[in-house]
């Protein structure tokens, strides 16, 4: 975790600077400061400091020293327990098509919506309680 907490303090630096770059070129060349590019990187440097402060307090909170950074791990090391997954579930594919007709709701006609809102209701309170029902309900 801390390469990646030094590779986003390093993002910080480049997009500053190439904030400053972008801003006196644009005045350089126009005479006026163009917004939306100074504004999209400066955003770009602030994003990058967020996430590599986060990285920090995670870092500073969980004792500093993952498996992941020592070089004499193994695989084994890390914690295996990494969620309850469903690799059988149909669940997120039928949400997943309600979410891209709601999508395409809102391309092509509003009153699609309307269709596929009770459709992903139905898809979310499926995937919840599939194991609450059936064959797996405990």
């Amino acid at each position: 975790m801390k390469t990646n907490i030094v590779l986003f303090w390093i993002l910080l630096v480049f997009f500053v600077l190439l904030t400053a770059m972008y801003t006196i070129w644009a005045l350089i060349d126009t005479g006026r400061v163009e917004w939306v590019g100074t504004v999209g990187l400066g955003l770009c440097a602030v994003l990058s400091a967020f996430i590599a402060f986060y990285l920090q307090l995670v870092n500073k909170s969980s004792g500093g020293l993952l498996p992941e950074d020592r070089l004499d791990a193994d695989i084994d090391d890390g914690d295996p327990e990494l969620g309850h997954f469903s690799p059988w579930s149909w669940w997120p594919i039928f949400l997943a098509a309600a979410a891209g007709l709601a999508f395409l709701g809102l391309a092509a006609g509003i009153w699609i919506v309307y269709y596929a809102v009770p459709l992903a209701l139905v898809g979310i309170v499926g995937w919840v309680y599939e194991y609450y029902r059936g064959n797996f309900g405990r």
